[in-house]
């Protein structure tokens, strides 16, 4: 039955589930993000003291103990980590990326917020070389802890060389700092087995010092000409209502 059902031509039963831009500006707020990574903004050149940096956190990260310890690879098999587990409570990792110098900045917190992350941005803003900058354009997801023009004013009120630049709504994919995260998942947070938030924690801040010295520059090439054609080639007949991201 599952033979004839994989032949039909018509296949209800299965779906994909796809992110939709809700934003109007959805074309102009991307496209300024990647013009940033060209190396442009608002049609010109930046300059040489100007520095691009992408930040995000990774709430809710579990620190699971196995009640058996996790038997190491072996030879033709991989690892054999314990099913069942015992909480051990949850941690905050927050990262802002370099985009053009492969730097990196992180930091741990209970839980993620607008504390927290005005910690992260203090952390780079407060020394060399973004301390002197001419400008920081700093690309943020609509977190709760960096949403909307509030996070502006209040963000750009205490860094005066600080320009904040949001993704669109639903394109978080659009930020760099993301890929960095995807990195931390599979490298560390994966299998999950930490005896207590200390030792995640650890962890974590171990790899971004490691990530640090082996890090070279994300080879980013989706651009503003390839949204174009992407939008209007699928977009047209749903007024830029196009599925940009599987969910």
């Amino acid at each position: 039955m599952w033979r004839w059902l994989s032949e039909d031509a018509i296949k209800p039963w299965n779906y994909r589930s796809w992110i939709f831009p809700r934003e109007p500006d959805f074309r102009a707020k991307a496209g300024r993000v990647l013009d940033l990574y060209e190396g442009h903004w608002e049609g010109k050149l930046l300059e040489p003291g100007d520095f691009v940096v992408c930040a995000d956190e990774k709430p809710s990260i579990q620190a699971r103990r196995r009640k058996h310890r996790t038997l190491p690879a072996a030879a033709g098999e991989g690892q054999k980590v314990e099913h069942e587990y015992e909480r051990m409570g949850a941690l905050c990792y927050l990262a802002v990326w370099d985009v053009r110098r492969a730097t990196l900045f992180d930091r741990c917190a209970p839980k993620d917020g607008i504390a927290p992350f005005d910690a992260l941005v203090e952390q780079f803003l407060s020394v060399a070389p973004y301390a002197s900058a001419q400008r920081v354009f700093l690309v943020v997801d609509n977190g709760s802890a960096h949403r909307g023009q509030r996070s502006i004013d209040r963000l750009q009120g205490a860094w005066p060389n600080l320009i904040v630049v949001h993704t669109p709504i639903h394109a978080s994919w659009l930020n760099q700092a993301e890929i960095y995260l995807s990195v931390v998942q599979r490298k560390v947070l994966q299998p999950n087995d930490f005896d207590n938030l200390q030792v995640l924690e650890q962890r974590l801040l171990a790899f971004g010092r490691h990530y640090e010295q082996i890090a070279t520059p994300f080879e980013w090439k989706f651009t503003r000409q390839d949204l174009n054609r992407l939008l209007d080639r699928l977009g047209q007949t749903k007024h830029d209502r196009v599925p940009l991201r599987a969910a």
